[in-house]
């Protein structure tokens, strides 16, 4: 269960409303989660979070799909389920296949457990790993 409602069209504030609209509008859908509209009820924190999500997940040094991929990889470590639907919805609709997403899992899979594995041991950094500066 939700801890805020889940705020339709009619329930949402102007300024909530007006980044609905512009969700839809550049999305080029009728349809707006409810992350955004369990977000509605702050709308200043509603504005920034969408214009930052426009911003990183635009085309860029990263494809798209490589960007839903890593969402994904994030959601998981983090536990957010709705995230990994949502951004596994968003990386099939941008082309990843069945095989990338059991890839995709396997190596989430790994690194939890590797990464479990070397902070248990408290495994210290190789020098050679390390930048020049050191860090």
């Amino acid at each position: 269960m939700a801890v805020v409602p889940i705020l339709s069209d009619e329930a949402a504030g102007a300024e909530a409303r007006a980044v609905f609209d512009d969700i839809r509008a550049t999305r080029q859908t009728d349809f707006v989660n409810n992350f955004w509209r369990a977000l509605g009820h702050d709308p200043a924190l509603l504005k920034a979070t969408w214009e930052r999500l426009q911003t990183v997940m635009a085309p860029g040094a990263l494809d798209p799909l490589t960007k839903e991929m890593i969402y994904i990889a994030v959601s998981v470590a983090n536990g957010c389920g709705y995230c990994i639907h949502s951004h596994s919805a968003a990386a099939r609709a941008k082309g990843m296949t069945g095989a990338q997403h059991g890839e995709l899992l396997a190596v989430i899979a790994m690194a939890s457990q590797t990464n479990a594995l070397a902070t248990a041991l408290q495994v210290p950094v190789d020098p050679v790993f390390r930048r020049d500066d050191g860090t």
